[in-house]
């Protein structure tokens, strides 16, 4: 019997893809000197968590998600509320986890789907189908055969010789294809595709490519879709590179445009507005003290800066002085 093997062939264009990626990957780890600051890192967190729960119609902003996080009341639905939660918890427990191990696999199911489904962390029992309406898009291969599907992806995790970028978004569309859950199974493929990643590259675990999936949202589907039909996911794996790629460059992007090279003193304070409004536009949810770490300038600069800017109706805060957030203007 032939060895397990998603259906897919490697092209010229996911070779290009791969080494633009590296090549990218390898400034964004130099400009943080391999590690994000932690304001980073929660900030790209919470927009993974949003964008991914977005995808799955959850309605809450990121200002809102970093409240419900922050453990502050938000005006969302208990189950919204719920889902933020529990992917925190899943993706904050994602560094215990093994690719490869589905005891790890049935473990964040768990926890993403903790009080949103009867059985969360046990494999369907029954066969599923994705409907639109009354179509139906997808049949999901029958409940008697997931087990050992499952398996057999899992195995090819563990054993493939393909590059991790490669084997990560092959897993992804094998995962949705078999969809081994009764629900969470969109959110639990990009989590693990995201697991994967991170065991390759550990970096990779605060990129939120999710937000860009977000964004392309129905292209997403269609790759989906256009696998199932062709039974090769080379397509979606070529998109999903993309994402990746795409995701790599705005956070590149994003934190040049908060990095000064700094000639002199006057210079120095002529940009740190500019770095600060750069900083808050992304990341209105943070405090003076965590932007002054982000762009290495001292609080009293930071704050000097924010006064300045109020002062010339370029940004305010809104909300309570403990749970509000920054409005860039």
């Amino acid at each position: 019997m032939p060895a397990y093997q998603p259906p897919f062939q490697l092209t010229h264009r996911m070779t290009a893809l791969v080494a633009d990626i590296a090549e990218r990957l390898g400034a964004w780890k130099a400009a943080n000197r391999g590690a994000l600051v932690p304001a980073l890192r929660r900030g790209n967190r919470i927009r993974t968590l949003q964008a991914s729960l977005a995808i799955e119609q959850n309605t809450l902003s990121v200002e809102q998600v970093t409240a419900v996080l922050a453990g502050k009341p938000v005006l969302g639905s208990p189950r919204e509320i719920q889902e933020i939660r529990n992917a925190f918890a899943a993706y904050e427990a994602m560094e215990h986890w093994q690719p490869h191990r589905l005891g790890d696999l049935l473990q964040a199911h768990g926890l993403l789907m903790a009080g949103l489904v009867d059985r969360p962390g046990q494999l369907r029992g029954g066969d599923v189908g994705i409907w639109r309406g009354d179509k139906l898009l997808h049949m999901a291969p029958p409940a008697s055969r997931v087990s050992a599907l499952v398996k057999d992806l899992l195995g090819w995790v563990r054993k493939t010789d393909a590059h991790p970028l490669v084997a990560s978004a092959a897993f992804h569309y094998e995962f949705e294809f078999i969809h081994p859950f009764p629900d969470g199974n969109g959110r639990m493929g990009r989590l693990w595709q995201t697991l994967i990643l991170a065991h390759w590259q550990p970096m990779l675990a605060w990129l939120p490519v999710e937000t860009v999936i977000r964004s392309r949202q129905q292209d997403y589907y269609a790759q989906l879709a256009r696998a199932d039909a062709s039974s090769d996911c080379s397509g979606f794996i070529e998109f999903m590179l993309q994402a990746i790629d795409d995701s790599l460059g705005e956070a590149i992007a994003a934190e040049m445009a908060v990095e000064a090279p700094v000639k002199t003193p006057v210079e120095r304070r002529e940009r740190t507005p500019e770095q600060v409004l750069a900083v808050l536009r992304r990341q209105p949810e943070l405090t003076l003290a965590e932007v002054s770490r982000v762009i290495d300038r001292s609080l009293r600069t930071v704050e000097r800066a924010v006064a300045k800017l109020q002062a010339e109706g370029k940004l305010r805060y809104l909300g309570p002085k403990k749970s509000g957030h920054w409005e860039v203007l």
